[in-house]
């Protein structure tokens, strides 16, 4: 039987109505000029002494090449310069979690810059992607007390419950207020929306928060998981996907996302069955489909060898399997697979002309479509969220 035709959107074409998208919902939401929220807190730092420090060996050769990554990028991009978006709210991210480490004041004065030129400037939390950089604010705040860091919190909750448009399921639409389309889920949210659920319910001790993300996990789980356990990249959204393919960035985002969350509940002595069973079946699928001679994952996962090995999805996943393993949601059996990412990561990192470090191979900004849709997503260096997800994992994976 001959094929049917297909509707064709270009991937550019595509971007440029998601980029459509999320301007109309800058437009439809409300920009946060600075303020405070009044709510009690006592200014806590990070310490040497802390246990998320110490277990994380401050003095191995991985926070040693984490500094130098973050070292280079700090160089070559000035946070004033650097917009309000998912990509650099993963690098404040990681910033974060490398302060936490090595307690190097320049780390924190970078991600306090960026946030402080947005509080300045004023900044719109009107989909997932412009949630990451709260994690930043977050951090600030539980360092500082400071009212204008907490109203960038307060502002992204009051978002979050309150202002995203919903799906008939009530997930949170990726898009948010857009009213372009009708609400839509993307794997990408549960990390950029799912963060600062999980860290600010851990802040606060707010069962809200982490009820919220529990939900959504569930929601998501239920609309984008197949039966071998990963998940498809968006449901409902208005250009066609073709059946059996999973991106592994946004499965990534996942892993690395639930397995945070998991780690909060523990330490409430609590447990969340329901995530916790979803994982297990995605990682089982994960660790099926990494490529055994470098380590990485294929972009496309279970497509080996049609389109690209990938460096982003490779550092989340491990981030995502050493938080499982570190705080024993997984057991051992994942070890050697977090020990060939890690080294699959390594080998992306490359010197530049100064013999600073550069991560290259890493996958460029995403839409939802077609297999070949992914296909003509080219590889670039330095990006963004790449820089930050390769930190990560060098800090995760540090000392386990």
């Amino acid at each position: 039987m001959a094929a049917l035709p297909r509707p064709f959107v270009a991937p550019r074409l595509r971007a440029l109505l998601v980029a459509i998208a999320v301007s109309a919902a800058a437009a439809a939401g409300c920009s946060s000029d600075p303020g405070g929220s009044g709510a009690a807190c006592t200014p806590t730092s990070p310490s040497a002494e802390d246990a998320f420090a110490r277990e994380r060996a401050p003095g191995s050769e991985s926070i040693a090449l984490a500094r130098a990554v973050a070292d280079r990028w700090i160089a070559e991009h000035p946070a004033e310069s650097l917009p309000w978006d998912w990509g650099e709210g993963t690098v404040m991210l990681s910033l974060v979690e490398l302060y936490r480490v090595t307690q190097h004041a320049p780390y924190r004065d970078y991600y306090r810059r960026y946030i402080d030129r947005h509080i300045e400037r004023g900044y719109e939390i009107t989909t997932s992607d412009r949630c990451p950089p709260v994690t930043a604010a977050l951090a600030l705040h539980e360092e500082t007390c400071a009212a204008a860091y907490g109203k960038v919190v307060d502002d992204a909750l009051r978002y979050l419950y309150e202002g995203a448009r919903r799906t008939d399921e009530g997930g949170i639409n990726h898009l948010g207020v857009s009213p372009l389309f009708e609400p839509s889920l993307w794997i990408d949210s549960l990390f950029m929306f799912g963060n600062v659920l999980i860290r600010a319910g851990e802040r606060a001790d707010d069962a809200r928060a982490l009820g919220e993300f529990s939900n959504q996990f569930e929601i998501f789980a239920s609309a984008l998981q197949d039966e071998p356990g990963l998940f498809r990249h968006a449901h409902n959204w208005a250009t066609p996907q073709d059946p059996g393919v999973y991106w592994a960035r946004g499965n990534a985002w996942v892993t690395a996302a639930g397995y945070e969350y998991l780690r909060v509940r523990a330490a409430r002595g609590e447990r969340d069955e329901a995530v916790a069973a979803s994982l297990e079946r995605q990682v089982a699928a994960i660790l099926g489909a990494q490529d055994p001679e470098t380590g990485l994952w294929w972009t496309i996962m279970n497509r080996p060898g049609e389109i690209y090995l990938e460096t982003s999805a490779t550092a989340l996943f491990a981030v995502g399997l050493a938080r499982g393993l570190r705080h024993g949601f997984l057991d051992a059996s994942v070890r050697p697979a977090i020990e060939r990412a890690v080294a699959g990561v390594r080998s992306r990192i490359e010197e530049d002309a100064s013999g600073r470090p550069v991560v290259t191979g890493i996958s460029g900004p995403t839409t939802v479509g077609r297999l070949d849709d992914y296909a003509e997503v080219e590889l670039g260096d330095d990006i963004s969220y790449g820089v930050g997800a390769v930190v990560l994992a060098l800090v995760e994976t540090s000392g386990l």
